[in-house]
């Protein structure tokens, strides 16, 4: 199928936009970047044209011609089926449903609960200040990778990266919430799995490209 007309709305510190980003440049998609700032003047995506994109107001959303995807998770089953090469999900079923188990944990039970609306919410309805809202972050994400360490370590499914000696969706999801544990000041020592596949994943370009201060919305280093 012919990759033209891909656009990725998303904003660069995003995670869940990180996440497809990275998949995009695994597969060699060329694509254009719709910046959406989720914080200027209020957020952006709370404005009348974004929601026409994404009536939740979240990103990213994956424009393909006439197609719009929503949700990072179906977003990179799209992909995966439209551009199955590289795979980016192994052959057997039981290979790729630990993929997906691997994936979904973040994806479904620590990134929500760190997200930006989230926090907000803990600051508006309870009072929550940084340091707080901080350390619910840091709680939730040690937990999961605590629980994302235990399942890599020892597993003979895990190699190079999360599973084999290939990247899955399971690194597109990983990598992006290690940053963002990072950003909070998580102390990444308990996960040495963890930060090993990191930083192979971090010799490949197409992570590299996907990263957050490289994107053309980040704000300029100086």
């Amino acid at each position: 199928m012919e990759t033209d007309g891909l656009r990725l709305y998303g904003y660069w510190r995003s995670s869940a936009s990180y996440r497809v980003r990275i998949a995009l440049y695994l597969k060699g998609l060329e694509h254009e970047l719709a910046a959406v700032h989720l914080v200027r003047d209020g957020g952006e995506q709370h404005g009348l044209a974004y929601r026409e994109v994404n009536p939740q107001g979240l990103v990213p959303v994956l424009q393909h011609g006439q197609r719009t995807i929503r949700q990072s998770a179906a977003i990179l089953e799209y992909l995966e089926e439209v551009f199955p090469h590289p795979p980016l999900l192994p052959v057997a079923p039981v290979d790729r449903a630990r993929v997906r188990a691997l994936a979904q944990l973040i994806a479904c039970d620590v990134h929500p609960l760190g997200n930006l609306r989230v926090l907000q919410q803990l600051e508006r309805e309870f009072g929550a200040t940084q340091a707080q809202r901080e350390a619910w972050n840091r709680h939730w994400m040690a937990l999961g990778l605590a629980a994302f360490e235990a399942l890599l370590h020892g597993d003979p499914a895990t190699g190079a990266f999360c599973h084999g000696d290939s990247p899955t969706i399971a690194d597109c999801l990983l990598i992006p919430q290690v940053y963002n544990a990072r950003r909070f000041g998580l102390d990444l020592t308990p996960y040495p799995t963890v930060r090993r596949i990191e930083a192979h994943c971090q010799e490949l370009p197409a992570f590299r490209k996907a990263a957050p201060e490289v994107q053309p919305d980040a704000p300029v280093q100086g």
